[in-house]
């Protein structure tokens, strides 16, 4: 009596355990608000379960490191440390359950399961946020050094386009592009326009200039020339503007003149955070330094007190650079004016969990839709719900109350593979249906070696308690057997496998213990009950 009472109190916890589980439960997130940018606390409804990327819809992103943006010598430790930063930029970014994990030797795969705008999750995943604060070129050498460099492009035969001006540098605004001591250029041709300068208006500030939009390309291409590289002044690089300006009806590309060297980069950074600005209702982001970048970056901005700072995300300059009026110690702010204050948190974002160690490009994309999940979902809920049916019947019509006994603990199996899923954090996907479906087989099998032993046991002529006992006690090795050999393939196929392929794995595990605490447990206690009301049966309906 007491080892009955026993056995039930335990299958009672377990069912009540896997119940709880599956409850959904109402969790706090910290979210950022739209308006105003500041945190604030959300009740966010979370089912148990994660579903995976095929049953719910989202994005799937193959990414390797870009070469053609300047070689890498070792690609596998580029990706692995680009996944701790891609990671940690995915953990705030707020997805649940995302997948980040390095494939191969040198291919990071993202996933990102009921994402809903694969645009904005991309742009966070790719961006380098490699941040830099530099000097604009407040002694204009960069444009005293223009009619050198017009020479030098002349002398490689490279000519302003027809009907351009001598030098489109003053016109905008009226400054003039010679100084006392700038080197003139004295070749034959020193009259004709500038093939750079004929391209490149005067902006207002230091070190600023303005390229049109339909000339952008060919400036590019004239920057990126050997014989301009060797005529730039030392101690600067060019740098352009994020967005375009607009001045006289006319589409124009911010193009700075800016130091090579940078007061202090992104390293510095311990923490982001996006808001408006009250007085403009501008999109900013707000920063705080380390103790060692708040006192470089408080010197240096000492030293440049009345300059212009370039603020360099990815080697673009963010907005117009801002005028430093006095020293900057500790905390400092990044303008990003109109856009909208999601792009600003989205900055904040990449910031806060640091720059990729090399830029990445995607080599495989794939965007399921949520319909597409749902068909899924449905499709799957009905091949098991098709594949338990036959399974209950098979069981009920061939062993009779035996059977009954055994579909009873199934019940209990199926609550106890969801309630394991849940519990470890497992997502579920397609395969790992097929999975589940695949392990009701499985806790079926273990009854049917039971019930043929016991079938056997009862022909010897035994008593029905006996034949119950001995059945159980030798289709054990079998069951043990079987269950150890299915258990250890689908856990080579978690460890060697990714994606849907794990998924499977680790349902059918989970699956698998359940059926052996079912099937050898659960049924035998059922057994044990029915014994024990019908002390004096002479046969069993099995």
């Amino acid at each position: 009596m007491s080892t009955i009472r026993g056995r039930i109190i335990i299958i009672a916890l377990l069912l009540l355990g896997s119940v709880w589980k599956l409850v959904p439960t109402h969790v706090t997130q910290r979210v950022p608000d739209q308006l105003t940018g500041r945190m604030k606390d959300t009740s966010v409804r979370r089912v148990p379960i994660n579903l995976g990327l095929d049953l719910q819809g989202g994005i799937h992103l193959a990414l390797e490191v870009d070469q053609s943006k300047g070689p890498v010598a070792d690609c596998s430790d580029a990706i692995r440390r680009a996944e701790r930063v891609v990671r940690t930029r995915v953990d705030e970014f707020g997805t649940t359950e995302p997948v980040v994990q390095v494939v191969g030797n040198c291919r990071l795969v993202v996933e990102l399961a009921g994402e809903k705008d694969p645009t904005r999750a991309k742009q966070i995943v790719m961006q380098t946020a490699f941040l830099e604060f530099r000097i604009t070129d407040m002694k204009n050498q960069f444009r005293d050094a223009l009619p050198a460099i017009d020479g030098a492009l002349r002398q490689a035969g490279v000519k302003a386009p027809a009907g351009a001006p001598v030098s489109a540098v003053s016109q905008l605004f009226g400054q003039d592009t010679t100084k006392k001591g700038a080197a003139k250029d004295t070749t034959p041709d020193a009259n004709a326009p500038g093939a750079l300068s004929a391209l490149l208006f005067q902006g207002q500030l230091p070190g600023e200039f303005l390229v049109p939009e339909e000339q952008a390309a060919r400036a590019e291409s004239l920057l990126a020339r050997p014989e301009v590289q060797a005529t730039m002044p030392r101690g600067l690089e060019l740098r352009w503007g994020t967005a375009s300006e607009v001045r006289n009806a006319r589409s124009y590309r911010p193009l700075y003149a800016v130091e090579n060297r940078a007061i202090i980069t992104g390293e510095e950074l311990t923490k982001a955070s996006a808001r408006r600005d009250q007085l403009n209702n501008h999109s900013v982001v707000v920063f705080d330094l380390s103790r060692r970048g708040s006192r470089k970056f408080c010197e240096e901005t000492g030293r440049h007190v009345h300059d212009y700072m370039a603020i360099i995300l990815d080697n673009r300059v963010q907005g117009q650079p801002p005028i430093i009026n006095d020293q900057i110690c500790g905390t400092g702010q990044i303008d990003l004016q109109s856009k909208p204050l999601t792009e600003a948190q989205d900055l904040a974002l990449v910031l806060r969990a640091g720059a990729l160690p090399a830029p990445l490009q995607i080599v495989e994309e794939r965007t399921i839709g949520p319909s597409l999940g749902a068909d899924s979902i449905h499709d799957g809920i009905r091949a098991g719900v098709v594949g338990v049916v036959l399974v209950i019947l098979i069981m009920v019509v061939y062993y009779r109350l035996s059977g009954v006994l055994a579909v009873s603990a199934l019940g209990l199996y199926v609550l106890m593979t969801l309630a394991g899923l849940s519990m470890f954090g497992f997502t579920l996907t397609l395969p790992g249906l097929a999975g589940l479906v695949l392990s009701v087989g499985i806790a079926v099998d273990a009854n049917v070696l039971i019930f043929e032993r016991i079938r056997e046991e009862l022909q010897h002529g035994k008593t029905v308690r006996l034949a119950v006992d001995e059945g159980f006690k030798h289709a054990m090795s079998a069951i043990v057997d079987s269950n150890v050999s299915t258990a250890l393939t689908a856990f080579i196929l978690y460890l060697v496998g990714t994606g849907p392929v794990q998924g499977f794995a680790i349902t059918l595990i989970i699956g698998i213990a359940a059926s052996m605490i079912t099937a050898i447990f659960v049924v035998r206690t059922f057994y044990f009950i029915w014994l024990r009301r019908r002390p004096d049966m002479q046969t069993l309906s099995v």
